[in-house]
Formats: C-alpha cells, sequence, structure tokens
C-alpha cells in the first residue's frame, strides 16, 4: 500500500490527490482500504495543522486572517478568489457574509476545511 505519515503541506496535497484518484471505490477493496487510511491521516494531519478547527470560539473571518498572517496567504490572493479587493476588504471587515460560492474557492484554493468556514457568524450592519 506504500503510505506514509503526512508531514508537510506537500505531503498533504498528494494526499488529497491520493484520496480523490480513490473516491468511491468499493468498502473493503484494496482501493477502499487505501481511501480509509489516507482519510484518517488527513483528518489526522488537518487536525494539527489547522487547530482552529477545535475551538468553537473562532469564526470564519478569523479563520481567514489566521490563513493570512499565519499561513502565508495574501488579501490580495483572496482578493482574487472573491472576484475584487472591495468583496475581501468587505469580508475581513464583516461588512459582507461569506457565499457558499466564496466558501467553496477558499477551501478549494487555501485547502482550509470548509467546516471552518460555514460557522454563522455576525456582520457589522453598514452606517
Amino acid at each position: 500500500m506504500n503510505i506514509r505519515p503526512i508531514r508537510t503541506d506537500e505531503d498533504h496535497r498528494a494526499a488529497l490527490a491520493a484520496i480523490e484518484a480513490c473516491w468511491g471505490a468499493p468498502e473493503g477493496s484494496e482501493q477502499g482500504d487505501r481511501l480509509d487510511v489516507l482519510l484518517a491521516l488527513v483528518d489526522l494531519y488537518e487536525a494539527k495543522r489547522w487547530p482552529l478547527a477545535i475551538d468553537d470560539s473562532f469564526d470564519p473571518v478569523d479563520v481567514l486572517r489566521y490563513a493570512i498572517d499565519e499561513l502565508g496567504h495574501t488579501q490580495s490572493e483572496l482578493a482574487q478568489l472573491l472576484g475584487s479587493r472591495s468583496r475581501a476588504s468587505e469580508v475581513l471587515a464583516r461588512r459582507r457574509a461569506l457565499t457558499v460560492e466564496m466558501i467553496h474557492k477558499i477551501t478549494e484554493a487555501w485547502k482550509i476545511p470548509a467546516d471552518l468556514l460555514v460557522r454563522p457568524y455576525k456582520t457589522a450592519r453598514a452606517a
């Protein structure tokens, strides 16, 4: 089976690609067993890499700020994902809520677990 621990973001990306290749494999088959093991390893890595998943005090904007401040992403990258600089600024200032489409784009591009971005949070009212 040749599966190794996930220790880096590169390992994580490779594991996600392997999961995608195995997706839909019948349970109990060799590919199905590989999928189960890879899913467990990815869950473990993500819990270590993004400990915010355990802490309910963080909302989606906090997660985005963490990704920008600590994971090497930029507000410009967020603007590209969301379609404009003003939209990214509005989201980060809590004046605009994330939409399902925005969450999907962020999750795909930045590999942040979607459950961290779909939590309800308060947005500021326009003046």
